[in-house]
């Protein structure tokens, strides 16, 4: 192909034709009119040698080939763009507005000391945290609407990752609860009544996944979707929570509980944080990481 007769305008508009697979709904992406947008369809169809949208009854589909070129159009314009991305970031002047993704306990833990540094260093800059969505979402659409995201993992494609901070699984406990440090012994963690945390993307409690395995099962009284919940859910009833360390003492003081050594040693968590490969040598996204590894390694310095 020659690539002096192609208007490259045309894969922008094939971007969001491909994005929305409906003309009237890209034409609003692209700020154009439907006419405009249903011509860039025809031209593009031309262009390629496929239909690309075909109608199935009421609405529109990708064909094949269409769905096969997402993925590679989608890179390929974010490696244009960056041509046009300036190769510095001043964090005093920026108003850059950051996309992260990331568990409720890692907001609770990350969040606080992280935003002091950002609001010292570039009070302008803004962070929007969505929760975690699960490993599903990670598909080439997300990681361009995406800056960061805080997980434990060990990979998802088209994101590169950085060990971010370290803890372990232990068992909060509302301070005068009748069983108390007893439930270091075997006997009392069985017979105590349990908050699971099911978080969206799970079918269970990853901690009764790793009990099963050595054939033990909880007495599961409660499911939440997130660990905040289960430490509320705990600080006022007898339920007890197996649930990160450094959680339970953030949250201590503030909520009365107490922190129990569990009777079997579930290991070593590690949190991680994932940047998308298009924004491996983004300035803003490298500034923003360095601020986000300091503040792990912070909290990893800290006792739990």
């Amino acid at each position: 192909m020659n690539l002096n007769s192609v208007d490259l305008n045309l894969l922008v508009a094939l971007d969001a034709l491909l994005r929305e697979a409906n003309v009237s709904r890209a034409a609003m992406r692209l700020n154009l009119s439907q006419p405009a947008t249903s011509h860039a369809l025809q031209r593009l169809r031309d262009l390629i040698g496929d239909p690309l949208l075909v109608r199935n009854g009421a609405r529109m589909e990708l064909t094949p080939r269409a769905q096969a070129l997402r993925s590679p159009l989608a890179n390929a314009l974010d490696q244009v763009r960056a041509l046009f991305v300036s190769d510095d970031f001043d964090a005093a002047r920026s108003d850059r507005h950051f996309r992260l993704m990331m568990p409720d306990l890692a907001v609770e833990l990350l969040m606080p000391p992280l935003m002091e540094k950002v609001t010292l260093i570039a009070p302008n800059v803004t962070i929007d945290v969505v929760p975690w969505r699960g490993p599903a979402i990670f598909t080439p659409e997300f990681a361009r609407t995406i800056d960061l995201v805080i997980s434990i993992g060990d990979s998802f494609k088209g994101f590169h990752r950085q060990r971010l901070y370290t803890d372990s699984d232990a068992l909060a406990v509302r301070r005068g609860h009748g069983v108390g440090t007893k439930l270091k012994k075997r006997e009392a963690f069985l017979a105590a009544r349990h908050v699971a945390v099911i978080i969206r993307g799970q079918n269970e409690d990853l901690i009764d996944t790793w009990l099963r395995a050595k054939g033990i099962e909880r007495r599961i009284a409660l499911v939440v979707p997130g660990y905040i919940e289960a430490l509320h859910v705990t600080a006022r009833t007898d339920l007890v929570a197996f649930v990160p360390r450094r959680l339970i003492s953030a949250l201590s003081k503030q909520l009365s509980l107490m922190t129990v050594t569990p009777p079997l040693d579930p290991g070593i968590d590690e949190q991680h944080m994932f940047y998308p490969t298009r924004a491996q040598m983004d300035p803003g996204s490298l500034w923003l990481r360095k601020l986000i590894l300091e503040t792990g390694r912070e909290l990893e310095g800290r006792k739990a």
